[in-house]
C-alpha cells in the first residue's frame, strides 16, 4: 500500500506556495484526513518574501492572524491631502501597460483626464482598461507592475485640475 503525502513533505507545501503565489492568492487552507494546512501572506510591496504559516494539527485551532496587517491600504500621509486616489474597481493583478514591451499608459508627471486608461487590471483572465475617472496630473504611483490588487485600493494619485 502507497504512504500518503503528508504536509511536511517540503515539495508538497512549495507547491501549495507556488499555487498561491501564480493565482495571487492571499490565503490556502487544506484539509486531509487529520492534517490540516492554512497558508497566508500579507500583501507587502513586491521583493519582499512571504512568510508560509505553520503546520498545524486538526485538533488544535488555527492561529490568530497576525493582527490587522492584511487589511485595507494604510492611510495616505498628510502630504498626499489635495490629491484624489484613482481607486481598482476590482480584485486582480495590475499592470501598467498592455503587453511587457509596450510604454506604461502613465508615469508620473502625465495629464490625465476621465476617460485616460491608466491602467490594466487582469481579473479572471479577462483584461480590464481602467480609467482616470478624474482629470489632472499624475503624482504617485502607488502599486507596481504584476502586483495583486484588492478592491477598492488607491493605485495612483492625482492633483486634481
Amino acid at each position: 500500500m502507497a504512504t500518503k503525502e503528508t504536509f511536511t513533505d517540503n515539495k508538497r507545501v512549495k507547491d501549495l506556495i507556488k499555487l498561491m503565489s501564480d493565482h495571487g492568492l492571499t490565503e490556502i487552507e487544506l484539509v486531509e484526513d487529520k492534517a490540516k494546512i492554512r497558508l497566508k501572506r500579507d500583501l507587502a510591496p513586491v521583493g519582499i518574501p512571504m512568510p508560509a504559516a505553520a503546520v498545524v494539527p486538526m485538533a488544535q485551532a488555527a492561529p490568530a492572524a497576525a493582527g490587522a496587517a492584511n487589511a485595507a491600504a494604510p492611510a495616505a500621509p498628510a502630504a498626499d491631502e489635495g490629491l484624489t486616489p484613482i481607486k481598482s474597481p476590482m480584485v486582480g493583478t495590475f499592470y501598467t501597460a498592455s503587453n511587457p514591451d509596450s510604454e506604461p499608459f502613465v508615469k508620473i508627471g502625465t495629464t490625465v483626464g476621465k476617460d485616460t486608461v491608466v491602467c490594466i487590471i487582469e481579473a479572471m483572465k479577462v483584461f480590464n482598461e481602467i480609467r482616470a475617472e478624474v482629470s489632472g496630473v499624475v503624482t504617485k504611483i502607488l502599486v507596481q507592475n504584476g502586483q495583486p490588487v484588492e478592491f477598492n485600493q488607491p493605485l495612483f494619485l492625482v492633483k486634481a485640475q
